[in-house]
């Protein structure tokens, strides 16, 4: 690998394939980190290692927040049509490249090649947000008296940081990278250290793309990377994504240094499932909803709430996930110690008194046995006391508690700390709109397995499931990698001006 050069990734199948030792992008180059602690990067298909990760500390954060704090001043007077530039170029670079990317998330995350497909595209989505900024970023302005005109500028705030999470290692660094960008801003990318070869690819897109030498830079590590840049004097803003657990934590930490903060927490969604549903439509996409990704989803359907007499509709998503073949339909788990913590759920509710209908425990896949892998697994009869009723189990379990009534369904979706995500499946619209205006969630559906805002639509939910204000995706993106400026002009003296103006 030299000093700007990334090698593309090999694999077109599944076989397994080493890749490159990760590097540090700092200023336009890859660099060694300052550290003799390297981490190894399993691809969790095969549970073989793919190469070597950095766990950068200090020195290494300071180098990439002084690079992008050299390179604010210019990209900062660059015009935002000229920024927006870059971003046409790199999503015609993605396109390009889409299979190699595709199979490169597939091999470090452990998706099935569509699934790493679906995300690299929802990356190129975003991005497209991204470009339409210029389009809406005009601020208004106002005559608000005689000669006295006000408008409003939003201005970049200098240099910012994203920490992104193992699930998508592609597409969750353009939730930020886009807005953020384009509104003149420089920016420090802490990929998960599981997976840091999706953010190396970025990293050498945008400089192929003609991206100035220091305007993005990637730091790998872990807890201490993390806090290297929560801490850092000139970041001023940092976007993460994560556990509710250390989403938290990072937002308590950067707030009491006066950052400006928006972390993304875990979920436990819900659901619910009147007796008026359609029977194929509601089997198959909670079992979708439920399995897709290894239910590695923070918008994965958790829990599914049956109301009244909902028997046939149990069943009938029970058979539903008897016909996912792992390996194929569903991907591998990103570690042996994500599939024995699943395990530990699954074991204990049935030792509370809920019934397993699907088992997905020791399952294997020919071919691919050292690796990480848990069947489609469905749970009947759990009840919200139980940790696979009320925790965040991310991996493809779905718990099914029953309910007597839309408004008990209602109760126990808003007793859940979490607030990502809620759906309802009916055929009524009087009772979807009853459960959209009452469930305490930031994004819903009807009949909606996944409800995933499309943009321009901001991705963010509610609760434990975000620390800070706004969404991190569309205006509301951009609205927090900004800061209005409010200019008030005259000039010229009025005949008839009084005291108010």
């Amino acid at each position: 690998m030299s000093a700007s050069h990334l090698p593309p990734f090999p694999a077109r199948d599944y076989d397994f394939r080493e890749y490159v030792a990760a590097r540090n992008w700092i200023a336009g180059g890859w660099r060694e980190a300052a550290t003799d602690h390297h981490d190894v990067v399993t691809n969790p298909r095969h549970g073989q290692v793919i190469g070597t990760v950095p766990m950068s500390g200090e020195v290494d954060v300071d180098a990439a927040v002084s690079a992008a704090a050299a390179a604010f001043p210019a990209w900062r007077d660059t015009p935002m049509k000229e920024r927006v530039q870059v971003l046409y170029r790199v999503k015609a670079l993605i396109e390009r490249d889409l299979e190699e990317l595709s199979w490169l998330v597939s091999h470090e995350n452990g998706k099935t090649y569509e699934e790493g497909k679906a995300s690299v595209l929802k990356g190129i989505e975003c991005l497209e947000m991204g470009i339409s900024i210029p389009n809406m970023a005009g601020g208004p302005q106002l005559d608000v008296s005689r000669g006295i005109k006000c408008e409003v500028s939003y201005e970049p705030i200098g240099v910012c940081a994203g920490v992104s999470p193992f699930n998508f290692p592609f597409m969750v660094p353009l939730w930020m990278l886009p807005q953020a960008l384009v509104a003149g801003n420089t920016f420090v990318l802490k990929p998960s250290e599981k997976v840091p070869y999706g953010a190396m690819k970025l990293a050498a897109l945008f400089h192929e793309a003609g991206l100035p030498a220091g305007v993005l830079n990637v730091v790998h590590g872990g807890q201490a990377a993390v806090e290297g840049l929560v801490d850092h004097p000139k970041v001023k803003a940092i976007g993460f994504v994560g556990s509710t657990r250390v989403a938290r934590l990072v937002y308590s930490r950067g707030a009491a240094h006066g950052k400006r903060m928006l972390c993304l927490g875990g979920a436990k969604n819900h659901l619910i499932v009147a007796p008026d549903a359609d029977l194929e439509l509601t089997s198959t996409t909670v079992a979708a909803s439920a399995f897709g990704c290894a239910g590695q989803r923070c918008m994965a359907a958790a829990v599914m709430v049956a109301v009244g007499d909902t028997q046939a509709l149990v069943d009938a998503t029970a058979e539903q996930a008897r016909k996912w073949v792992l390996g194929k339909d569903l991907g591998a788990i990103i570690s042996k110690e994500s599939v024995e913590r699943i395990t530990r759920y699954i074991d204990e509710a049935e030792r509370m008194g809920a019934k397993v209908l699907v088992d997905g425990r020791g399952a294997t896949v020919e071919g691919a046995e050292g690796g990480f892998w848990f069947g489609p697994t469905v749970l009947d009869h759990v009840t919200p006391e139980m940790p696979a009723g009320c925790e965040e189990v991310f991996g493809p379990v779905l718990s099914i508690i029953r309910a007597k009534t839309i408004d008990e369904a209602i109760a126990i979706e808003n007793a859940s700390p979490y607030g990502n995500a809620a759906s309802i499946f009916t055929q009524s619209g009087g009772i979807a709109r009853y459960v959209m205006e009452r469930v305490s969630a930031g994004m819903c559906g009807v009949n909606v397995g996944v409800p995933v805002p499309r943009e321009p639509f901001a991705f963010g939910g509610w609760n434990d499931s975000k620390f800070g204000h706004g969404d991190i995706t569309g205006w509301d993106g951009f609205r927090f990698w900004t800061r209005p400026r409010k200019v008030t002009t005259r000039w010229a003296q009025q005949k008839d001006m009084t005291w108010m103006s």
